[in-house]
């Protein structure tokens, strides 16, 4: 148990180093984000396997269909927006307000 609380850990990590060292790229920073959400899943299972209780994989799927559709709409935000300016840095997307 002890490697996969580890290795949910370092999803976790590198996830949130993606976030802070790659601030320009709106696509990257949503994998990051995906990557986090992966790690604390993995977490949500092991404890519940070791504690034998139901809930928190039950709660790992309610994160995975909210992740499933932050992904989906993110993306579709991301072609819309390069569509219309050419480019996907997080410098310009102030310009996305109305």
């Amino acid at each position: 148990m002890e490697n996969y609380l580890i290795l949910s850990t370092l999803l976790f990590f590198i996830g949130l180093f993606g976030i802070v060292l790659n601030r320009k790229n709106i696509l990257i920073v949503l994998m990051s984000i995906e990557l986090m959400l992966l790690g604390l899943n993995l977490n949500f299972v092991i404890f519940s396997i070791i504690l034998d209780d139901i809930i928190g994989q039950i709660f790992a799927l309610m994160v995975l269909c909210v992740a499933a559709a932050e992904s989906a709409i993110g993306l579709a935000i991301l072609v819309i927006y390069y569509r219309s300016k050419g480019n996907i840095l997080i410098e310009q997307s102030h310009l996305m307000r109305g």
